[in-house]
């Protein structure tokens, strides 16, 4: 089903843990400079962007090493990891600098997502909301937290740390306000801790904000954007201007909820066609 007939706002990253439960070709990397939306950070000296180009996968909890060295297959090379946030749906006993070391050893490369707050005008209860008057006080305090955390896992500086947004009412102009206040408030910490800005969200509403918004002041320089009609491609159906989001800066989700088992392992994933940065492991 494609994301464009969902009519549950927010039903999708949210709620994953509680989805699986009911549910139950290699890429090549290769270095290249930072892309950016216009932004209000100083000049600086960044390390080189760290870009994979192939399919990833994302899945609601970290699974374990032996799990990862047995589904390094060739057919996924990057895997995204649910590294922080208040609206993080799933427990990660798996996740610490230890494990990010040994998969990376193993040859993947990693992804960290950031569910931070989530907008005022979405539907649902959440941990963790913003208003219109604490959008930037709390894209800062989340930016920072973002930040620490990747540094905890060993995602060294230069790594790109992806903000989750799920779907919202973006015809909701002081919502949609929020949201890109918050946006831009926690992208500024990310540069100006030396990480790169990411976000992910859905073609038809939280991406679409992003893409779409007239003042690209602070915005993310990669967008990942869920679009599930199952084709393996960041060009072929991207929905907005071709000049946007180009230079290795885009990812597409395009199936979710796909039963695989490689070994002896058996996990749900979501499927994502990615050309962009990924995490730098020191």
């Amino acid at each position: 089903m494609s994301e464009e007939g969902r009519s549950r706002p927010g039903s999708h990253r949210l709620s994953k843990r509680n989805r699986y439960v009911a549910w139950g070709a290699t890429g090549a990397v290769v270095a290249a400079g930072a892309t950016f939306a216009a932004t209000s950070a100083s000049a600086t000296t960044w390390p080189a962007q760290k870009t994979f180009t192939g399919r990833a996968f994302d899945t609601c909890t970290a699974p374990s090493a032996a799990a990862m060295k047995a589904w390094h297959t060739g057919f996924y090379g990057a895997a995204a990891v649910y590294m922080g946030g208040k609206n993080r749906g799933c427990a990660q006993p798996n996740l610490t600098k230890s494990w990010v070391k040994t998969v990376n050893s193993q040859g993947w490369k990693l992804i960290p997502l950031y569910v931070g707050a989530q907008p005022p005008c979405q539907t649902g209860t959440r941990n963790e909301k913003m208003t219109t008057t604490n959008a930037a006080s709390l894209g800062t305090a989340d930016g920072k937290d973002a930040v620490a955390k990747a540094t905890a896992l060993g995602m060294k500086t230069g790594s790109a740390l992806y903000l989750d947004m799920e779907p919202y009412d973006i015809e909701n102009a002081s919502c949609n306000k929020a949201v890109l206040t918050y946006v831009r408030a926690f992208d500024k910490v990310l540069r100006g801790k030396i990480y790169r800005a990411g976000y992910y969200g859905f073609s038809s509403s939280s991406a679409a904000a992003i893409a779409t918004a007239t003042d690209r002041t602070d915005l993310p320089g990669n967008l990942w954007y869920a679009k599930w009609d199952k084709v393996n491609t960041t060009t072929s159906d991207w929905p907005w201007a071709k000049t946007l989001y180009t230079n290795h800066s885009r990812a597409h989700q395009y199936m979710v909820n796909s039963k695989e088992k490689r070994g002896a392992y058996t996990i749900t994933v979501d499927r994502d066609a990615w050309d962009a940065p990924v995490a730098i492991i020191g």
